[in-house]
C-alpha cells in the first residue's frame, strides 16, 4: 500500500507491526481496560497528523480538558495543533444543563453536538473517548450498536481516519469489532514480582499482512514503544563462513578450530567454573580483531564484570570506550521479551555485531517463567543471529557444584549448536577444573578432557586428562 494512503502513528514499532501504518478514511476500534495506555496512543497518534499539517480533533467524554493536558504533559507528548473538543463544557456553557452526566442526556443530542463540531472542524483525524461514555447513554445494547453503525455510516466517504476508544470490560463485543475497518487490543497485567508488563495485538486489519501475534510494549515519557515481535524468517541477509578464535589456541583445537559464525555455543557449569570468563574472552578476541560484541548481563553489575576484566587483564573497558564492546545490564523481572528481542535487533542491525554473550540463561528464563514460551522465543532469536552470522555465546548455570546429578533450570542444549562443559573435579586434594567440548554441529571436535586454569590474560588449558576416568562425576579414580 502507497505510504499516502496510510496514516502512520509515529509510534516506535506499531507502524512496523501495521506494514507502514493504518490505512486512511476508516474507522479502527482501540480497547482495552483502564491504564492499558489506549489515551496515550490516541494522543500519538494526532500529534502524528498535526506534526505532518493535518487537522485533528480529539473529542472526550470521559475526561476533562485539563485531565486530558496533564495526561499528554506527564508522557511529553506535544498538543500543538490538536484541537480539544470536551462535550461536558459544551453542555455546562449551553445553559440547558449545570453538570453533564451520561445518564441525565439525551443520547440524539449528544452525539449531534459532537458530529457538529466534527463538521466545523472538518478533521483529518479524529479521536472518540470513549465509547462506554455512548454505551451508557444508549442504556440499552441494541440502541448502542445502532449508533455506533450510524457513527461509522457517517464517516463513510469522508477524508476522516477514526479511531474509537473501548475501555468495556467485557471479555467480547463482536458487533462492534466487525463494524470496524481494524481492531488494536491493550492487555495489562502485573506478574507476582517484578513491573507491569504491556502487550498489544492488531486483531483485524483489512486489506493489511500485519504482523499477527502479541507484541510487547512499554509506556515511557513519549508514550507507547513497542517491540515488535521477532520473526526469524523475515531476517535471511546470509553471511559469508569464517570462525572466531577465542584467544586460547588450546581451546579453540577442542572446538575444531574455532567458533563458527552464525552458530550458538551453550557454554554449561556449576556457579564459578569460569564460564563467564569464557564468554567474554570470546567478546574480547573478536574486538580484537576489529569486530564488534556486545555482552547482556543479566546475573551481575557491570563494575563487576569490568573489575573481574581488569584483573585478567581482558581490556574490555578500552574496547568499551572505543566503542568496539556494548556492554547492557538489565534486571530481567522488568525487561519483557519483546523488549529484549528488539535489543537483539539493535545489536545486529545497528551496533554491528558479530558476537553477543548472554549472561545468562537462568536470568533470561526469569523474564519468561514458563519453559514452553522460552524455548519458543529463544529459538526465534538463535535463527535469527544465525541467519546474520553472529557468533552467540550463552551461559547457563547448572545447580550443584560436583557429581552426576547436575541440572540446569532449562535444558536448550538441543537448540544449541555447540556445548561447552565445564567442571569441578578433585585430585590430589585440591580442586580443579576441567572443560571438555560435547558437541558442534558444524564439524568435528576433540572429545578429550583438559584441565585448565584462569590466569592474567584469560584461559590456559592444559593437555588431556588421560590418566584419569570419572572426571565428570567430580571425584575421579586414576587409570591403571
Amino acid at each position: 500500500m502507497m505510504t499516502e494512503q496510510l496514516a502512520v502513528t509515529s509510534i516506535e514499532g506499531l507502524d512496523d507491526i501495521l506494514r507502514g501504518g493504518l490505512p486512511r478514511n476508516r474507522t479502527y476500534l482501540v480497547k482495552g481496560k483502564p491504564g492499558t495506555g489506549k489515551t496515550t496512543l490516541a494522543l500519538q497518534f494526532l500529534g502524528a497528523g498535526a506534526a505532518a499539517g493535518e487537522t485533528v480533533l480529539y473529542i472526550t467524554l470521559s475526561e476533562t480538558r485539563d485531565e486530558l493536558l496533564g495526561v499528554a504533559e506527564s508522557h511529553g507528548i506535544s498538543l500543538d495543533g490538536v484541537q480539544v473538543f470536551e462535550l461536558e463544557h459544551t453542555a455546562a456553557a449551553s445553559g440547558q444543563y449545570t453538570m453533564y452526566h451520561p445518564s441525565e442526556v439525551e443520547l440524539g443530542r449528544a452525539m449531534e453536538t459532537l458530529l457538529a463540531e466534527v463538521r466545523r472542524v472538518k478533521p483529518a483525524r479524529v479521536v472518540f473517548d470513549s465509547l462506554s461514555e455512548i454505551r451508557l447513554l444508549a442504556q440499552q445494547p441494541l440502541r448502542y450498536r445502532r449508533q455506533i453503525l450510524d457513527l461509522k455510516h457517517y464517516f463513510v466517504g469522508s477524508e476522516c481516519t477514526v479511531l474509537l476508544l473501548d475501555d468495556h470490560s467485557a471479555e467480547t463485543d463482536n458487533h462492534l469489532e466487525s463494524l470496524a475497518h481494524g481492531v488494536i487490543v491493550l492487555e495489562r497485567e502485573s506478574p507476582v514480582y517484578g513491573g507491569t508488563r504491556r502487550r498489544l495485538e492488531v486483531a483485524k486489519l483489512r486489506g493489511v499482512g500485519f504482523r499477527g501475534g502479541f507484541h510487547d510494549f512499554k509506556l515511557e515519557r513519549g508514550g507507547l514503544r513497542v517491540f515488535p515481535r521477532l520473526i526469524a524468517s523475515e531476517h535471511q541477509p546470509g553471511h559469508a563462513r569464517a570462525t572466531l578464535e577465542t584467544g586460547t589456541p588450546e581451546l579453540d583445537r577442542l572446538l575444531g578450530g574455532g567458533l563458527d559464525h552464525g552458530t550458538a555455543t551453550l557454554v554449561l557449569g556449576p556457579a564459578g567454573a569460569g564460564k563467564s570468563v569464557l564468554a567474554n574472552q570470546c567478546a574480547v578476541s573478536a574486538a580484537d580483531a576489529g569486530g564488534k560484541a556486545v555482552i547482556y548481563t543479566l546475573d551481575e553489575s557491570v563494575a563487576t564484570l569490568f573489575a573481574r576484566a581488569e584483573s585478567l587483564a581482558f581490556g574490555v573497558r578500552e574496547h568499551v570506550d572505543a566503542g568496539r564492546i556494548h556492554v547492557e545490564q538489565f534486571d530481567p523481572a522488568d525487561m519483557s521479551p519483546g523488549e529484549f528481542g528488539h535489543k537483539i535487533r539493535w545489536a545486529v542491525e545497528s551496533f554491528g555485531a558479530t558476537v553477543i554473550v548472554i549472561d545468562s540463561l537462568t536470568g533470561y528464563l526469569n523474564s519468561m517463567p514458563e519453559e514452553r514460551y522460552l524455548l519458543n522465543q529463544l529459538h526465534e532469536v538463535l535463527a535469527y543471529l544465525g541467519q546474520h552470522g553472529v557468533v552467540t555465546l550463552l551461559v547457563s548455570t547448572q545447580h550443584g557444584l560436583i557429581g552426576q546429578a547436575m541440572t540446569s533450570a532449562v535444558d536448550v542444549s538441543y537448540l544449541a549448536d555447540g556445548v561447552v562443559l565445564l567442571r569441578y573435579f578433585e585430585s590430589e586434594g585440591r580442586v580443579s577444573n576441567a572443560i571438555s567440548v560435547v558437541k558442534r554441529r558444524s564439524g568435528p571436535h576433540e572429545r578429550t578432557l583438559h584441565e585448565f586454569t584462569i590466569r592474567r590474560g584469560g584461559f590456559k588449558v592444559g593437555p588431556a586428562l588421560d590418566r584419569f576416568q570419572g572426571i565428570l562425576t567430580g571425584v575421579p579414580n586414576a587409570m591403571p
